[in-house]
Parts: C-alpha cells; structure tokens; sequence
C-alpha cells in the first residue's frame, strides 16, 4: 500500500463480464466541510474507505440511486448539488479477460440529517477532511474525487 492506496482483489469470475455495471456514490458535505467516507463489508472493497454508493437498479435515476444507496449503507439523508465526475473501474483476470467493469457516477450533496452508522455494507463511518486522509488506506482516485467534489460544493448556491 502506498499514499493510502491499496490493489482491490476482486472475486473470481468464472466469466468475462458482459458489459459495464452503473453504479453511482456521492459525497456528502456536513457545513463544517466534512465528508462522510465508509468501507465496505465485502469483496472487493473490504475495509477500503471510500464514498457511500452502489448499483443502479432499473427505473431508478443516477440521483435517486446515490441517495437510496446513501441511505441504505450509512443511514444518511444529502440533497444533490450536482455532478462530480465518473469514475470507472476495470480488472481483468490472468487471461486478460474483463472480469468485472463499473462505471460510477459521482454526485456532490449537502447534508441533511442522520449520523452515518454501521450496518450489512459499512463496516467503518466518519465524517472526514476530505483534504487529509491521514494515510487511509482508499479506493483509487478518492482523493482527487474529494478535491473536485468539494470545490463543486463550496461553489453551490
């Protein structure tokens, strides 16, 4: 592990993945600028400290999936403030075959209420520096996610 990061092992896939999975997270601001981050319970992200997030389930928005997820996971209600930017994540396994794509969009929210909590997805919650996180081991490019995400919500009207 270096700077924080750490190489996500993903589950063995007995296939290629067949297409890219939608997911979306977002990043939610307290007004004291603190972001809420949680690691996860299971492969491939376990004990990774991230943003709060997951598939998007059919007929849902991307908006609507962060804060449902964002509940779901931490217990925490946010008001959308736009869009940060995707993410996408790739592994191949031996074969050079894609075992599993995600393509996350990124939302910037204010925080409305809750305190984040543990539960059957997070495993660990705070309310972070999103400028300092103090060698955390994280997903990759949380750290360049959180900069653009809290200049999106320090400019919000």
């Amino acid at each position: 592990m270096a700077d924080g990061l750490r190489l996500l092992q993903f589950p063995a896939s007995a296939k290629a993945a067949a297409r890219p999975v939608l997911a979306a997270s977002v990043a939610v601001f307290r007004p004291d600028g603190r972001v809420v981050l949680a690691t996860r319970t299971s492969a491939p992200a376990s004990d990774v400290w991230s943003l709060p997030g997951g598939k998007v389930e059919a007929g849902e928005t991307l908006e609507e999936a962060a804060l449902r997820e964002l509940d779901e996971e931490v217990g925490v209600s946010a008001r959308i403030v736009g869009f940060n930017r995707h993410v996408e994540i790739i592994h191949r396994n031996n074969d050079a075959a894609v075992s599993h794509h995600f393509v996350v969009a990124s939302f910037v929210a204010d925080w409305l209420g809750g305190e984040p909590r543990t539960g059957p997805e997070a495993g660990a919650v705070m309310w972070a520096d999103p400028f300092n996180l103090g060698g955390l081991a994280t997903t990759r490019q949380l750290g360049e996610v959180l900069r653009a995400a809290h200049a999106i919500w320090e400019r919000r009207a």
